[in-house]
Formats: C-alpha cells, sequence, structure tokens
C-alpha cells in the first residue's frame, strides 16, 4: 500500500494571506479524519510545518475547502480552517476574509460557477458562521484573470480588483453584535469592546497596553505582553460565551490607537502572533465598531454614520471598510494561482485509510 495519499489541490493568495485549497470532495467528510489530513500536509508539531506547506506565521497556515452550495441563495460553500502547526490544532470557528477573496476565482476555475460576462458575481456561504457573502470577480471574455491595477497594502505589486461585500455581519459565531450585551467592558483592570461583526474581536486601547498602536510585528515578542494580551482574550471569549476560548482563536484581540494618517491605527493578532497587515473579517469587525456608540473605538474616532468609509492603518499601509445603510460593508481585494497539482498526507498521519484502496 502507498503510504502517502496524494490529494488535487491549489495554493492561492488571497488579500494578505495564503494556502491550499481543495474541492471538498477530495477531503474526508468526516471532520477528525479531514483535520488528520490537513495537518499532515500542513506540517503539524513543528513551529515552522517542516514537514508540510505550512510555514512559520498564521497568515500562510490557512486552508480554504470550497464545494457546491449546501443552502438557498449561494453559490458555493466555504469552509475556512486555520491550521495552528506549533500546537497541532485545526481551528473551524473564525472566518478568513483575505482566504475568501480568492473562493470566488478558484470556485470558477474548479467549474463549480460559470463565469458571466467581463464580472461575475457570486455568492458565498461561509459554512464557518452561516454568513452569506457576495464577490464579484474580473472575468474579462468569460474568463479569471489575476492581473489588472488594483493594489492593496501588503501585498507586492498590482492585480485584479476582488470586490466583498458582508450584509448584515453583525453576529457572525455568537448571534449578537456586542455579544456581552454592552459595548465596553472591564477585564482585569482594562476597558475591552467585544463586537462580533464578521469576526468576534476584542479591542483594546493600545495605551492600556503600554503601547503605541504603530509598533512592527516583531515588537510583540515580549512573554509578558503576550501572556496579559492572552488572559484579556480569554476572558472576553468567555464573556462573549465560548466555553474554552484558550483552545479556539477567536475571539481575536485588537490594539487601537489614534492616528492623524487614518481613521484608527491598529494592531491585529491572530491571536497570539500580530498580523503583518489586517484581517478582512477583523477590519470589518473594527469598522462596526467605529459606528457603533459606546465602543471604545466609537468614543476615540468620534460620532460616525454609514454610508462612511472607515481606512484602518496597519504594518503594511492601510486597509479601506466602506460601511453603508443595510447594513453592509465592503472591502477590495485580490487574489492570484499560485500552484496546482496534488500535496501529500503521510497515510501514517491519519487514523484511518482515506482512500478505499
Amino acid at each position: 500500500m502507498n503510504d502517502q495519499i496524494a490529494i488535487p489541490c491549489v495554493v492561492m493568495r488571497g488579500g494578505t494571506s495564503r494556502g491550499p485549497f481543495f474541492l471538498s470532495r477530495d477531503l474526508p467528510a468526516d471532520p477528525a479524519l479531514r483535520d488528520a489530513v490537513l495537518l499532515s500536509v500542513m506540517g503539524g508539531g513543528h513551529d515552522l510545518g517542516i514537514d508540510g506547506i505550512g510555514g512559520g506565521n498564521a497568515v500562510i497556515n490557512k486552508v480554504a475547502i470550497v464545494g457546491p452550495a449546501t443552502v438557498p441563495g449561494a453559490d458555493v460553500d466555504y469552509l475556512f480552517a486555520q491550521v495552528r502547526v506549533r500546537e497541532g490544532i485545526v481551528d473551524t470557528s473564525p472566518n478568513c476574509g483575505n482566504m475568501l477573496a480568492a473562493v470566488g476565482p478558484f470556485a470558477i476555475e474548479a467549474g463549480l460557477v460559470a463565469a458571466s460576462g467581463n464580472r461575475t458575481h457570486l455568492r458565498i456561504h461561509n459554512v464557518n458562521t452561516g454568513k452569506l457573502i457576495d464577490a464579484t470577480v474580473a472575468t474579462p471574455g468569460g474568463k479569471v484573470t489575476y492581473e489588472g491595477e488594483a493594489r492593496i497594502d501588503g501585498v507586492p505589486g498590482t492585480a485584479a480588483p476582488v470586490e466583498l461585500s458582508f450584509p448584515n455581519a453583525a453576529g457572525a459565531r455568537t448571534g449578537r453584535l456586542l455579544p456581552t450585551g454592552r459595548p465596553t467592558n472591564r477585564i482585569e483592570g482594562i476597558d475591552v469592546t467585544c463586537i462580533d461583526a464578521a469576526m468576534p474581536v476584542m479591542l483594546v486601547r493600545a495605551a492600556d497596553l503600554g503601547c503605541t498602536g504603530r509598533e512592527a510585528p516583531s515588537d510583540f515578542a515580549d512573554s509578558g505582553f503576550r501572556r496579559r494580551l492572552e488572559s484579556l482574550r480569554v476572558e472576553a471569549g468567555r464573556l462573549m460565551g465560548f466555553p474554552d476560548p484558550g483552545s479556539m482563536v477567536i475571539p481575536k484581540p485588537i490594539l487601537i490607537a489614534p492616528t492623524s494618517e487614518a481613521t484608527l491605527s491598529t494592531r491585529y493578532f491572530m491571536p497570539h502572533d500580530c498580523h503583518s497587515a489586517l484581517a478582512v473579517t477583523g477590519a470589518v469587525a473594527l469598522a462596526t465598531a467605529c459606528v457603533t456608540p459606546g465602543t471604545i473605538a466609537a468614543e476615540m474616532v468620534g460620532p460616525l454614520v454609514p454610508p462612511v468609509a472607515i481606512t484602518l492603518a496597519h504594518p503594511s499601509g492601510q486597509l479601506v471598510v466602506r460601511l453603508e445603510p443595510g447594513p453592509i460593508a465592503r472591502v477590495q481585494r485580490t487574489a492570484r494561482r499560485i500552484f496546482e497539482g496534488q500535496v501529500f498526507a503521510r497515510r501514517s498521519h491519519v487514523p484511518h485509510s482515506m482512500l478505499a484502496a
């Protein structure tokens, strides 16, 4: 018997993230078997994912699983998995808006959705949250293109734009915009905002943790700071209703600070490493907080009412979230197809045989 399992795979960049994309039919339906395969593929158990295609940073330890839609009104299903290679954990509790940017192009090229004119609109069902997201993909002549003039901070060069629209993003995981019932809570003497819009996040004033909100990601290596942030995050998760937030990547912590160059300066954690840019779903949550009275973000930026553009500074530049009545949050991203072929999982890593033969 072959001791390796070959699985069709496409590696894609979505926004400022990168990872393997799989068709759902090519992975085990059983979640435990699926996760064992993903850990083997990504190199779980090692900080750098040395025995797989993962890496030493959370932004390249992400997986997208795409298949036919299972809910009315959607064109495709998208299940996101954050693979924590160091701990050997696969977490499907969050969504990822950056990887989401590549779902449309992948689905069209996989034959799940037919291209329609020069711009193809599709509705994506995010299985993680149950929410529907609209995507618009450039398809000149009925074919996906990755070349264009759109530029996003955190990615070199330009590419074709992918427009993402998040309607009614509130309560993505908890069912409520303010899961604790309050716009501000006090944890360990620190004011935080717990908000759930596209992604459950915990907002903290950078200054309250002795930071400026303009640090480089590498500046957050101090173990004392990490322990304190994690303690706040875990307690915030409990207040939001998550039974064991220490074993989950949500809520995501975001440090915020005032700045003259944008609406806010941000540092986003995943949940322990600082993102080199900013998660799209986290940006939607933070932008929503900016227009939600009583949150620490709203108090920092002053009164804002949709339609409004929220500009969020991050270590690689800026990300703009356009909030419209509805409510709807719109973000522009880009994507690129990088590699296609087969990736191999070690059969010895899978509890049961994935294949009949």
